[in-house]
């Protein structure tokens, strides 16, 4: 199967959505909580509420099967319930008790997502999304994601055998599928995530993400989606922010960290794999865009990794 441009940014800046808890309850209830996680979904599985975050002008309101995108955000502020008597503070708890025995019908059930992202990925996430999004649950270009979230629910909630193993795989899915919806649904800012969209440049997208190395020509990228040379580098860096082959060097660059993270690769032969014509070359244009050399970048997160906190 040929990997589309967005499941291949998915692999390389290793994007994971973790489930990391939720609570069910009935009436008013208002739930105050830091946000440790540079991005972060809360999923209102059930019921209804309203979110705010700092940074945001106004609350949203969601609906059963919405999902807020936090990005960036310190700390959040969520009320919902009926009836009359005075609001329950809620303490949003990283295991599922609050959730096992809860009513469809009458309660309140909110899931929280946290996403796992290296900083390559932090950065174009920031880039990507807003301070606080909104994916409605209603609109037509999200009708996966009402079910992804009817069997999160029923994996948290059942304790059935390989239950951890599926709701890992829901939170990836859950992920995808608001990521997905809301593309169709907000008006992007330029960035990678707007030109993953963007049918008319894809196949010259395409050719830069199967070819990093190759020296590409404005001119052979333009002949491949039929404009000429000028019209297309300003399509291009309208819709992604940056030059078609400034964002070949990003997408080399990012590569790069992934081969120096997870392999054993020599410098040189990365080097010449991705298109430079010395390690010299190469070397000064990681640091360029990363900040260190290529060596002192894959010592770096290899330590961080095996000094990370497990999850």
């Amino acid at each position: 199967m040929v990997a589309d441009p967005l499941s291949e940014v998915f692999d390389v800046v290793k994007i994971r959505g973790l489930v990391s808890g939720g609570f069910a309850v009935r009436g008013p209830w208002v739930a105050r909580a830091p946000i440790e996680d540079p991005l972060k979904l809360i999923a209102m599985v059930y019921g209804r509420s309203r979110l705010i975050a700092d940074g945001s002008d106004r609350p949203i309101e969601l609906e059963a099967g919405d999902v807020a995108i936090l990005n960036n955000r310190s700390w959040l502020e969520q009320e919902g319930g009926i009836g009359d008597e005075p609001r329950r503070e809620i303490k949003p708890e990283e295991n599922f008790a609050r959730l096992v025995g809860a009513d469809r019908g009458t309660d309140d059930v909110v899931i929280g997502v946290a996403v796992d992202i290296n900083p390559a990925g932090r950065a174009l996430m920031l880039q990507a999304l807003p301070p606080l999004g909104h994916v409605r649950a209603l609109a037509a270009t999200a009708r996966n994601l009402r079910g992804t979230l009817d069997q999160l629910f029923d994996e948290v909630t059942g304790n059935r055998l390989g239950s951890a193993f599926a709701i890992r795989q829901y939170g990836q899915l859950l992920l995808l599928n608001v990521l997905r919806a809301y593309v169709d649904q907000a008006q992007l800012p330029p960035g990678w995530l707007q030109l993953l969209t963007d049918e008319r440049l894809r196949p010259a997208l395409s050719l830069m993400h199967a070819q990093p190395g190759r020296h590409w020509s404005l001119e052979e990228l333009a002949r491949t989606v039929a404009m000429s040379r000028t019209s297309f580098a300003v399509r291009f860096r309208a819709v992604a922010g940056v030059p078609p082959l400034a964002y070949l060097n990003r997408w080399r660059m990012l590569l790069a960290q992934r081969a120096l993270r997870d392999g054993d690769v020599r410098v040189g032969s990365l080097a010449a794999e991705l298109g430079y014509a010395s390690e010299s070359a190469f070397s000064t244009a990681f640091k360029r865009e990363v900040g260190v050399s290529p060596l002192r970048y894959r010592y770096r997160v290899r330590d961080e990794v095996t000094h990370a906190p497990s999850r």
